[in-house]
């Protein structure tokens, strides 16, 4: 026991050490796993977003050819009427055909001219219509214009399909000699995609857009925020502060928690079976979209709200109420204003996350397939979600890269709203 005294107190010191090593060891193993899974979830998101932009960044740009079109007086307008309605109902798809036949080879069959024909796309009587809608002083001249390409002479040219003789590509050789004859005679050149933000769905990928989508998106999206803004700041208020704490108001928490982690598609279940059935809501319509999305997010941006009424310090309610302010004015003038900055970044990240959402939208009918721009409330629409669904379930190549194209709108509708919800919590925060 004598000799066992010194030996305990002079490992003392180094016991300590150890501990301390262990410690800071520990520390640093624990800085290097943080370090490692904020890396991982960088280097997946680096991923998806270079696979998403390598695949449709080509969508804004289209492959686009000339010829020159002959505006013959005979097929547009042969009584010399000049009204609008015999211009518009003009055959303009005889006027290209006729115009397009001067491009062709001598002796060509008809086998061969049809293949000819599908290096153009259909829409280009269309273009020929809006000329001469615009402009009626042009018929009977000639006119170059440049029109889309069929969607696979526009893949043929980014890269993406070859020709083959043995039927394995969508080119056969013709078409891509003809195409090789073009490029030649300087009648071929890429341009940037209007079409892709000026026009609504079609089923030739070369005439789809997403401004229908982006149109639909927008006014469901106002439905919603019209609703769950109000709705959702006034059951928080009440709930935090002027509720009773009792079984029914426990309740009442426990189901807005619960609704919150419902499934989706339950609320689009909710929104066939209330809002079409009863209600009489129009089918495929922003305003039925809007209330779906708005019970979709209501619980969330209610959790949110009485957390950020939470965080106000108690002392503002005390300091109110003290120098005589009914509890009503001090939550309106003084709570309130504070709590708003949470709110408002609760309400973001809950329209966001609606942004996102395509379940309950497929199920009230937002999946049809709609050729229109909506212009109110009641039309028949579409949101970015559902047309980048519709898109990847299609079999063109060419509807492949504009579904990764509409994915990078949808994420840039993501930053936007994100970047709104970083300003005004920044315009509305106070600091006490």
């Amino acid at each position: 026991m004598i000799n066992a005294l010194p030996t305990a107190v002079a490992r003392g010191p180094n016991l300590s050490k150890d501990r301390i090593k262990k410690r800071y060891a520990a520390e640093a193993r624990y800085k290097f796993y943080g370090l490692a899974a904020i890396s991982v979830a960088i280097l997946f998101l680096a991923i998806l977003l270079v696979t998403i932009v390598g695949k449709g960044y080509s969508a804004f740009v289209q492959t686009a050819i000339a010829i020159d079109v002959n505006l013959d007086k005979s097929l547009i307008d042969s009584d010399n009427k000049g009204d609008v309605e015999t211009l518009t109902q003009a055959d303009y798809r005889a006027v290209v055909r006729a115009s397009l036949r001067n491009l062709f080879p001598a002796g060509v069959t008809r086998g061969q001219e049809r293949d000819y024909f599908s290096v153009f796309s259909e829409s280009a009587q269309y273009d020929v219509q809006k000329l001469v809608l615009n402009n009626p002083s042009l018929i009977g001249t000639t006119q170059r214009i440049w029109v889309k390409s069929a969607p696979d002479i526009d893949m043929l040219r980014k890269g993406y399909v070859g020709a083959a003789d043995d039927g394995s590509q969508r080119l056969n050789l013709t078409q891509k000699a003809f195409y090789d004859k073009l490029v030649a005679d300087g009648r071929v050149r890429t341009q940037f995609n209007t079409t892709f933000f000026t026009a609504a769905d079609s089923r030739e990928a070369e005439q789809a857009g997403v401004l229908g989508a982006i149109m639909g998106t927008f006014m469901t999206l106002a439905v919603t925020l019209i609703l769950v803004l109000p709705i959702g700041i006034a059951a928080a208020v009440y709930l935090e502060e002027f509720a009773p704490k009792n079984r029914w108001t426990d309740l009442i928490e426990v189901n807005i928690n619960n609704l919150a982690a419902v499934p989706s598609i339950v609320f689009g279940l909710l929104g066939v079976a209330v809002l079409l059935q009863w209600f009489g809501m129009p089918r495929s319509a922003p305003i039925a979209g809007g209330v779906v999305l708005a019970l979709l997010v209501l619980p969330t941006i209610i959790i949110a709200g009485r957390s950020a009424l939470k965080a106000v310090p108690p002392s503002i309610r005390e300091a109110a109420l003290g120098v005589g302010a009914s509890r009503l004015q001090t939550i309106g003038h003084h709570v309130l204003p504070l709590a708003m900055p949470g709110i408002l970044t609760g309400t973001i990240i809950g329209m966001a996350h609606a942004l996102g959402e395509s379940a309950p939208l497929l199920m009230i009918g937002m999946v049809a397939f709609v050729v229109d721009v909506p212009t109110s409330l009641t039309h028949a629409s579409t949101v970015l979600p559902v047309q980048i669904f519709l898109w990847a379930d299609a079999p063109e190549r060419a509807f492949e890269e504009r579904t990764s194209a509409a994915i990078m709108v949808l994420l840039v509708f993501l930053i936007m709203m994100n970047l709104v919800a970083i300003l005004l919590r920044k315009k509305f925060e106070r600091r006490w």
